[in-house]
């Protein structure tokens, strides 16, 4: 028979199975007991009778379990509010429960509060460093914060402790993407689609990035399989929509928007596709529409206001369109480039009398010289007038406007500032201007090259041969699939190229040798480069050498931004339905020509009457020798 002694050591025993959640073990041994110890059966009866309330309330285990069932249900049902409040009490109590500092991470994830995601998420690795979904999750917030290195090594780890993990192999290949290594993005891609071949998100992601690689067929491919995994994929259809634009084939795109609009008659992305397509058609009414319509669904759809903005432009409806392009700066490539002053944006209705005002680039170089041909405007007005670009204009910018003071660009300072009164991105500085003065495109030039340099040039060009010297760039450093269509190929030059008795300079920025050597080796034609210019850099230079030119030949780059500036004869090759096909990033100068092609047209009328125009100035220069 048993002792109290024993029987104290058997309810011990009990307990411990109660606590470590060993019911049945526990019962065991109550019953047993209650056999042997007949005198104590009340005492016995009544912890029986208490289990559950024990499981329930001095069990941490078996309730911890239960409240992190609760969570998750909270997560599932979006009620985040709640579920934050519950998980911040919980891990007061218990700071060691990594599954509900993981639940927390991901919901702050949800929210898009990634500095509390990656404080959350450090503490789930921190207690269990061999659980790889928090290294997943932790990535994520890495990721969602742009630290794509720190992001990538997060993933692997989680890819280490889980190599059968697609969802870790799928965020690492995005991590390569946004990085721009498309080669590794495709093997992880593909990785994880061999893992698990029904993952629709991976296809899907596989196909942008053969899109942003020209790879456009293989793309439209990859988002079929897609879609044969997930017919209703709004986005696969809506990104097929995006490659049939670019290919030109509008009807197609239009019925691949349409059928995103019938799964999702609200997807906003897919009605300002349809808008831009329109667009392109010069269906500029209909696309209007489009673009409404969208903002309708989203009233917050900066991409759509943005796009909009062109549309009212070139409809004629100025300075509506001028005002609702500040909605750049809520698109998410102008979110990184904004400045925060304590002092406010010059609206035009402050006077400037007795100010001081801060005009700072916010794009490229190009738009940067563009838009200062009407600084004059603020400078008249101003007590001064302090001009913030980047570095390589400042000593052009300097000579050329001697009544300003040009500065290369320090965003250190922005929010200590004192110097000024008001400030104003150079984007913003046409709709200040009146209808009048913006339409005004035959402009006296504005840009003063360096006369030293522009002599020596002009010596230096003379000892290649007779003019005229005709100055061709014909490409973006920045050569994006979409970009693409504003941009000819150097072949489509060769109504000028073939033109005997012309010398051309090139004025090409970046990979430019392989070009003039095609050329070279099809057409026997040799355009001039000076290897000893840098022509990305060295601005004040390719300034005075353009300046030397009897003429240039481009589209929109850099090289026709300064050549209308410093006055020299300009032929703007331009895509009519493009974009940028407006006041704002058209070249102005007193001798600027553009020569535009629809979007269903080839290049070949451009450049056939550009031709016409440099024979023109070749005859004119033999006749005045």
């Amino acid at each position: 028979m048993l002792t109290n002694t024993s029987l104290n050591k058997v309810l011990t025993k009990a307990r411990s199975h109660v606590i470590n959640g060993e019911d049945e073990e526990a019962k065991k041994l109550y019953q047993t007991t209650l056999q042997d110890f007949f005198s104590q059966a009340r005492k016995i009866k009544q912890e029986l009778s208490s289990l559950e309330s024990i499981n329930k309330n001095n069990n941490p285990e078996i309730s911890l379990k239960d409240e992190i069932h609760q969570l998750t249900q909270l997560y599932n049902q979006g009620k985040y509010t709640l579920l934050i409040e519950k998980a911040l009490t919980l891990t007061k109590k218990n700071p060691q429960a990594w599954m509900i500092w993981n639940i927390l991470g991901a919901t702050y994830l949800q929210l898009k509060k990634t500095e509390s995601a990656l404080e959350a998420l450090s503490k789930v690795i921190e207690i269990n460093p061999n659980y790889n979904l928090g290294f997943n999750n932790f990535g994520v917030a890495l990721k969602e914060q742009g630290k794509l290195d720190e992001a990538i090594q997060a993933f692997k780890k989680s890819i280490l402790l889980n190599s059968n993990d697609a969802v870790a192999y799928n965020n690492l290949a995005n991590s390569f993407k946004d990085q721009g290594k498309h080669a590794e993005a495709l093997e992880t891609y593909n990785k994880c689609i061999k893992l698990d071949p029904s993952y629709a998100e991976a296809y899907y992601n596989k196909g942008i990035v053969l899109k942003e690689l020209g790879q456009l067929e293989k793309a439209i491919e990859t988002y079929n399989e897609a879609l044969s995994l997930k017919p209703d994929f709004i986005n696969a259809y809506n990104n097929i929509g995006n490659i049939f634009q670019i290919q030109g084939k509008f009807e197609d795109a239009l019925e691949s928007f349409k059928k995103a609009i019938e799964l999702k008659p609200d997807h906003a992305e897919a009605f300002n596709n349809i808008g831009m397509t329109l667009q392109l058609q010069d269906r500029l009414g209909d696309a209007l529409e489009a673009y409404n319509t969208a903002i309708s669904i989203k009233p917050d759809y900066a991409r759509a206001h943005q796009n909009l903005s062109y549309a009212l432009i070139n409809s004629g409806r100025l300075q509506e369109g001028l005002y609702r392009y500040e909605w750049r700066w809520k698109t998410d490539e102008f979110l990184s480039q904004q400045r925060h002053f304590k002092q406010p944006i010059w609206d035009n209705k402050k006077n400037l009398k007795d100010k001081r005002i801060l005009v700072w680039s916010e794009q490229g170089i190009g738009d940067t010289i563009n838009w200062t041909s009407h600084l004059s405007f603020i400078s008249s007005q101003a007590e001064q007038c302090i001009l913030e670009c980047q570095e390589k204009l400042v000593p052009l910018l300097k000579r050329s406007f001697q009544n300003i003071k040009v500065e290369p660009e320090n965003r250190k300072l922005d929010s200590i500032r004192k110097d000024i009164d008001f400030h104003l991105p150079l984007g913003s500085l046409y709709k200040n201007l009146s209808k009048e003065t913006i339409q005004n495109t035959k402009i006296d030039a504005y840009l003063k090259p360096d006369p030293v340099r522009v002599k020596f040039w002009q010596k230096r060009l003379n000892s290649i041969g007779e003019g005229p010297y005709v100055g061709i760039s014909w490409k973006s450093a920045n050569m994006s699939t979409e970009r693409i269509p504003n941009y000819f190929k150097i072949n489509d030059l060769s109504p000028i190229l073939t033109i005997p008795n012309i010398n051309l300079i090139n004025l090409q920025i970046g990979d430019f040798q392989n070009d003039l050597n095609k050329i070279k080796n099809e057409l026997g034609v040799t355009v001039h480069n000076f290897d000893d210019l840098d022509h990305l850099d060295d601005l004040d230079d390719v300034t005075a050498l353009i300046s030397a030119l009897d003429m240039v030949v481009s589209n929109k780059t850099t090289a026709s931004f300064i050549s209308a500036a410093v006055g020299t004869k300009t032929m703007i090759a331009n895509w009519r339905q493009s974009s940028w096909n407006n006041i704002l990033y058209n070249p102005m100068g007193p001798s600027v020509k553009i020569f535009e092609r629809n979007t269903w047209e080839r290049w070949d009328n451009v450049f056939s009457s550009i031709a016409e125009d440099i024979v023109e100035l070749k005859t004119a220069r033999v006749n005045n020798e």
